[in-house]
């Protein structure tokens, strides 16, 4: 039996608001849609770039708790979706067996996977200069959003997605386990890449992302065994990071979702 859910997991420095678009256009088809928050990200976008606090101690474990909560109420293993940090979270669901197949967009990299180099992407980045700022919440400037999220985007709707969708992020989740491999020992990011069993993962992955490029996508998806669960990924031409927003996003969206349901 086929699918009739898709979960939206949303990435850091956004909320669930990134996928407003796509949820409307599966709806439109049918689907029962959900996008659940974060703990402490549904305050929303407003409230949370004026108050911070309720994301600072976020963590790893407690996210993915609470998006396995959601999918085990479900009558039917769901399509899962996720962006950034969002396609770790949705790797880890689907190696614990939630979800009948996975689509990670521009995913943050599980537990092993080289990312960029930090010197490459500090000039961008909102690096805490204060070791304590590292249990605290980070945010973009408009600068470093644009570079990093945004680079591919006018310089118009860099800005009014700027305005709509960023807020800060935990530090000790971007300068831990989900975004690092510099950590001994398992990490709330790691998954078991020989787990045979793993429903079917496809990344996407936008051409000119700086923050998480498609040499990370690749590296993520061959960590997988190559005689496993099927593992595949699509690169998109002319795209940054923030793909469920940019322009002509429907046909990102249309083709996960058809990848999706022809492999679940």
């Amino acid at each position: 039996m086929q699918p009739d859910t898709v979960v939206l997991v949303h990435g850091f420095w956004v909320t669930p608001r990134a996928w407003e678009n796509w949820i409307a256009h599966y709806e439109d088809k049918g689907f029962r849609v959900i996008a659940p928050a974060y703990p402490g990200f549904e305050a929303g976008v407003e409230a949370l770039n004026a108050d911070p606090a309720a994301v600072e101690t976020v963590t790893v474990p407690a996210v993915v708790s609470a998006l396995e909560k959601v999918i085990a109420d479900l009558d039917r293993p769901p399509v899962i979706m996720g962006h950034s940090a969002g396609g770790a979270f949705t790797q880890i669901l689907l190696d614990r067996g939630f979800g009948a197949a996975g689509v990670a967009l521009n995913s943050a990299p599980t537990e092993g996977v080289a990312v960029s180099p930090l010197s490459r992407v500090r000039p961008f980045f909102p690096v805490p200069e204060n070791p304590a700022d590292r249990h605290r919440a980070v945010g973009f400037d408009y600068a470093q959003w644009r570079h990093a999220l945004t680079n591919t985007f006018s310089d118009g709707q860099a800005r009014t997605a700027y305005e709509r969708h960023h807020v800060p992020a935990p530090g000790s989740i971007v300068w831990g386990s989900a975004l690092a491999t510099l950590h001994p020992g398992h990490t709330g990011t790691y998954v078991d890449y020989r787990n045979l069993g793993r429903a079917p993962l496809l990344f996407c992955s936008g051409e000119h992302d700086h923050l998480m490029p498609p040499q990370v996508q690749r590296s993520n998806a061959e960590r997988y065994r190559a005689d496993g669960a099927t593992t595949e990924v699509t690169v998109f031409p002319g795209r940054s990071h923030l793909m469920p927003v940019q322009d002509n996003w429907q046909e990102i969206a249309d083709h996960a979702l058809d990848w999706a349901l022809a492999h679940s």
